[in-house]
């Protein structure tokens, strides 16, 4: 769980990144070989782009960083359970673990609402690791969504 924690807090600071920036605060980090290969915050509203999640921004640097779309060997953290897009890039991309910070009970594909990631149905299973500092990933998320409502 240390590990997990560790690089929990760069995607945290990703998260943080986003706030600062108006977006929703949510931050990913891929780490291969323990060495942080890409990262990403929720840059939609910056690119005008529905896609543009933390966790596509991550991955598409970790492609790049790779050359490659085969991500085996990889983890990504995220402060926030992938949506549905997202947890079906991140199957795609082979990855072999999401570890996420708050549990999102109206998208999240990574178990709570749907369960992408450890679908039998699919070709590759990622596996999940869900709730890692996830107080600290729900508050950054609450302060912006407090904020929203004040304005």
């Amino acid at each position: 769980m240390r590990e997990h924690r560790h690089w929990m807090e760069y995607a945290l600071k990703e998260a943080q990144r986003a706030f600062e920036l108006g977006e929703v605060p949510v931050g990913a980090v891929i780490v291969y070989k323990d060495t942080i290969i890409a990262k990403g915050y929720n840059q939609v509203e910056m690119l005008k782009d529905a896609t543009a999640h933390a966790e596509m921004i991550a991955l598409s640097a970790a492609y790049n960083y790779f050359k490659s779309w085969r991500l085996e060997g990889c983890t990504i953290y995220v402060t926030l359970e992938p949506c549905p897009m997202c947890a079906g890039a991140i199957v795609l991309s082979r990855i072999d673990k999401i570890v996420f910070g708050a549990y999102d009970f109206k998208a999240g594909a990574c178990g709570s609402v749907y369960n992408i990631a450890e679908d039998g149905n699919l070709n590759h299973k990622v596996e999940v690791v869900g709730g890692i500092m996830a107080d600290e990933a729900q508050s950054l998320l609450k302060a912006f969504f407090n904020g929203l409502r004040e304005k």
